[in-house]
């Protein structure tokens, strides 16, 4: 070994970001490796290596004992004491036993195992990094398809997007250049893998905190999502701050700031909602596009009954009870459509009191929401 050897632990802690401490433990290990393999030796051994001049030594250490059991790890007191007058029972001697010609047989062992060292330091660098990135969103590059995965390239790794994580409405092709949610990131053996999705709600909601200031801020926050990947998502918004529309944020001027996800997400249709913490409100406003005229509550089992107009009844269910499907997700409450015609027979509609506090509270901001669109 020469300067050489410096020159390369300088540029691999500089390209790789591996420390040379970590470079350093690792040749001296596979030092010790060679030499135990090429010489038939068990002893306990340390290597000196001399950075500055390249050069290599090997020393044998062995505890000074009373009587010599092994000698391969140890030494009589008398013998110690032959070297140094002042040691004493347990102490450790070192001697030197350097092989002439360990030189060439160490260097061709520590090239491979600094070769596995290094890729197991940038494995801990990769996973480090992306463990932190879990629930997070990244950009990545569609590199190959197969019957299980597409494989999405993160930069330094590559990422697995699994068949039912994928949207049904969209084809992926090499070089595409897709954005994806981190839903998982293992260590194993072979090192980081990560599993990334375009279908989880994650991905809805990191896609409007970059999209819309006020969310990231956190002027706006996202309530609840309820996602049908593809298809239509619904998501739940609210500001601390009265002078704020947590709907219009989202929306943005001329619906530039929600279209800009719709196009990410291939025409995925997104409802946006004003989330309340009255049930009354939040269910109502749910269902948006359809007209709500009433919503009564059931505490203990969590249920509602919502009354619509009769040729509001489809649209309020969706179609193959989408609407109501993800109503029922984004608020957490299980939701049962009467139209007004069957809510009359039922006896159930109209009711004074709570007609009244419905078109005090609820109105105004559905009227507002079905302007916006």
């Amino acid at each position: 070994m020469s300067s050489e050897l410096l020159d390369a632990l300088t540029i691999l802690e500089r390209e790789k970001g591996i420390s040379r401490d970590v470079l350093i433990d690792a040749i001296e290990a596979a030092l010790v490796s060679a030499y135990r393999r090429n010489f038939n030796q068990a002893q306990n051994v340390r290597i000196d290596l001399n950075l500055q001049s390249g050069s290599m030594r090997v020393f044998a250490r062995k505890e000074v004992v009373d009587e010599v059991f092994d000698p391969r790890l140890e030494i009589s007191i008398a013998d110690a004491r032959s070297i140094n007058p002042n040691y004493v029972v347990e102490d450790v001697v070192e001697m030197e036993v350097t092989p002439k010609d360990f030189g060439r047989i160490a260097a061709q062992t520590a090239k491979q195992v600094v070769t596995q060292r290094v890729r197991e330091a940038e494995r801990g660098i990769i996973y480090s990094e992306f463990i932190d990135r879990e629930e997070d969103i990244m950009t990545g590059i569609v590199q190959r398809l197969d019957s299980k995965f597409i494989y999405v390239s993160l930069g330094k790794i590559e990422a697995l997007l699994p068949v039912n994580e994928q949207m049904p409405n969209e084809r992926y092709k090499p070089h595409d250049r897709i954005k994806v949610f981190i839903t998982k990131v293992e260590k194993t053996t072979k090192g980081p893998q990560i599993f990334v999705s375009r279908t989880h709600p994650g991905l809805l909601k990191r896609l409007f905190e970059i999209e819309v200031p006020e969310i990231y801020d956190g002027t706006v926050e996202i309530k609840s999502v309820a996602r049908e990947a593809g298809d239509r998502s619904k998501i739940s918004v609210h500001s601390d701050n009265n002078e704020v529309d947590p709907v219009g944020s989202c929306v943005g001027p001329k619906g530039t700031r929600v279209q800009a996800v719709v196009n990410e997400l291939k025409g995925e249709k997104i409802d946006i909602v004003k989330w309340s913490d009255n049930p009354v409100i939040f269910v109502a406003n749910s269902l948006s596009p359809s007209k709500v005229l009433d919503v009564m509550v059931n505490e203990a089992e969590k249920a509602t009954t919502v009354v619509v107009p009769d040729y509001q009844l489809s649209l309020a269910i969706g179609k193959r009870g989408q609407n109501a499907r993800l109503a029922a997700k984004l608020t957490g409450w299980k939701i049962d459509i009467k139209s007004e015609t069957e809510a009359r027979e039922l006896g159930i509609y109209p009711r004074e009191e709570m007609i009244r506090l419905f078109d005090d509270q609820v109105d105004v901001d559905f009227n507002e929401e079905e302007e916006k669109e």
